[in-house]
C-alpha cells in the first residue's frame, strides 16, 4: 500500500512539473511572410507564481538584440500562457530605421516525455493590427538549464538591454580565408541542383569583384554550409561562426548574372542553417541574412551596373 501511495505521489508530482512553464526556452518566431529570412531568435526566461507570471524575454533579429521584463498570467487547467505589451522589432526595419510593434503573446504548453514546448504567436494591439504581422513560434525547454536558482538569478539580474551588433575589424581580423577554386565533391554537386534555390535578393554591384564574408546568424549551433559560384562548387565543409568566413570573388563578365549558393552541410542545433553574409563591392556593403535547409538552397543574385 505504502509502495502504491509513494508511485501515485511521484506520478502527481511529475505530471505538476511538466504541465508548468517554469525554466528556460529556447527557439524561434518567424513572421508570416512570403520569404523565410525574417525570424527572431528567442529566449525567455518564466517563473509563474500562483497564475501570474513573470520573466525575461531576450530576442536577436537582424543587427538588433532586446532584452526586456515580460508579465502575464497561465492557466494550468487550458495550459494557456499569455504575456502583454511587449515591444517586438518589426520585421520590415532595416539598420537605419528600426520601428518598434507592441504586440501580446499567447502559447499553448505541450509536454510529453520527450520534453516540453511552448507554441504559440505574437500578435499586434488592435492599433497596430494592419501593420504587424503576426509571429508564429515554437519554443523548447531546456530542462538542463531550468534550476530554480538560474531562473530567479536571471530575472533578478535582468537588466534592460537594447544593442546594435555590427561586424567589427576585431571580428574580420582572424577570419578564415578561403581562395575560391573548382573542387570535386560528388555528393554535393549531385545534391545541390536537387535542391530548390530561393532568391535570397539580387544586387546590383559597382565592381568586377567582391568580397564575401559568412557568419553564424545567431546562436553559434554548429552549422556547416558549403559555397557554390555559378553553378560550381568552391568551399565546403566550412563551420560558420562570429568570426567570418572570406571570400574573394571575381565576377564572369561573360555572364549577364553570376550567382552565389550557400548550401547546408546541416542543420546545425537549431534548424535551419542560418547565415549572415556581408557582401562588399569596394563601394557599399550589403549584410543579407541567408536561410538554407537540407530542402532548398540561399541564392543571391550579382550583376555589374552599366557602366557610364
Amino acid at each position: 500500500m505504502l509502495k502504491l501511495f509513494l508511485s501515485l505521489l511521484l506520478l502527481i508530482s511529475l505530471q505538476s512539473g511538466a504541465q508548468s512553464v517554469f525554466g528556460y526556452w529556447y527557439g524561434y518566431a518567424n513572421a508570416k511572410t512570403n520569404t523565410s529570412t525574417n525570424n527572431y531568435l528567442v529566449e525567455l526566461v518564466l517563473n509563474p507564481e500562483k497564475g501570474y507570471v513573470s520573466g525575461v524575454l531576450n530576442y536577436y533579429f537582424r543587427n538588433s538584440y532586446r532584452s526586456m521584463k515580460v508579465n502575464g498570467n497561465y492557466d494550468a487547467k487550458t495550459r494557456t500562457l499569455s504575456l502583454y505589451n511587449i515591444p517586438m522589432t518589426y520585421h520590415g526595419s532595416t539598420s537605419k530605421l528600426e520601428i518598434d510593434c507592441m504586440m501580446n503573446m499567447r502559447a499553448i504548453l505541450r509536454a510529453s516525455q520527450s520534453g516540453s514546448n511552448l507554441i504559440g504567436s505574437f500578435t499586434s494591439l488592435p492599433q497596430y493590427k494592419y501593420t504587424c504581422t503576426e509571429l508564429n513560434f515554437n519554443l523548447t525547454m531546456n530542462a538542463d538549464v531550468s534550476k530554480k536558482d538560474s531562473v530567479l538569478a536571471a530575472i533578478r539580474n535582468f537588466k534592460e538591454t537594447n544593442q546594435l551588433w555590427q561586424p567589427s575589424f576585431t571580428d574580420t581580423l582572424p577570419a578564415v580565408v578561403v581562395v575560391p577554386h573548382n573542387v570535386v565533391n560528388y555528393v554535393m554537386n549531385n545534391e545541390m541542383p536537387m535542391r530548390k534555390n530561393e532568391v535570397v535578393q539580387e544586387l546590383e554591384v559597382e565592381s568586377d569583384s567582391i568580397e564575401v564574408d559568412f557568419y553564424d546568424n545567431g546562436e553559434i549551433d554548429g552549422d556547416s554550409i558549403a559555397v557554390f559560384f555559378n553553378k560550381q562548387l568552391v568551399a565546403y565543409h566550412l563551420k560558420l561562426s562570429s568570426r567570418s568566413v572570406h571570400f574573394h570573388f571575381a565576377l564572369d563578365k561573360t555572364l549577364e548574372t553570376n550567382e552565389l549558393i550557400m548550401f547546408a552541410e546541416n542543420l546545425g542545433g537549431i534548424p535551419p542553417n542560418t547565415a549572415l553574409m556581408v557582401l562588399d563591392d569596394g563601394k557599399k556593403q550589403y549584410q543579407i541574412r541567408l536561410s538554407s535547409s537540407l530542402e532548398k538552397n540561399a541564392s543571391i543574385k550579382i550583376k555589374r551596373k552599366p557602366q557610364k
